[in-house]
This record gives structure tokens, sequence and C-alpha cells, in this order.
């Protein structure tokens, strides 16, 4: 179930929290990371992770586009 699309997460202020969710019957979270301004973090959906939660103000790129998430404050 591995899929081929990446998306790219860059971190517009400090603090921002990705956060990984598994796939299946019960979501729950299984892998979080704190980005600082100007970090980057590419990730891929897999076997394990069915969603990302993003918190913070980050900019994220996808295949179908490009948005920007709010500011925690």
């Amino acid at each position: 179930m591995n899929s081929n699309e990446y998306i790219v997460i860059k971190a517009i202020e400090d603090g921002v929290n990705v956060i990984g969710l598994t796939r299946g019957t019960d979501t729950r979270f299984h892998h979080s990371e704190k980005l600082d301004k100007g970090e980057v973090m590419i990730a891929q959906f897999t076997d394990h992770t069915s969603a990302i939660k993003i918190r913070g103000k980050a900019s994220i790129q996808t295949a179908y586009g490009e948005m920007e998430s709010d500011s925690r404050k």
C-alpha cells in the first residue's frame, strides 16, 4: 500500500508539529516530529500511515497543489 507520492512540509514558524496517524479501524497517533522555522520534512503515506496532521504555520506541497496551514496562535 506504499504510495510513490510524497508531501513536502516547510515550517514557517518555530514549533510546527507533524503527526502521523495510523491506518485501520482505530486511528491513532504513531509518530510526531517538531520542526523549527525553515526546516523541511518530506513525508510519504505508508502501510501504517493513513493521514498526516500539521499544527502550526507551514507550507505544504503535494501532487495536488500547495497550501499553507495557519499559525497555532
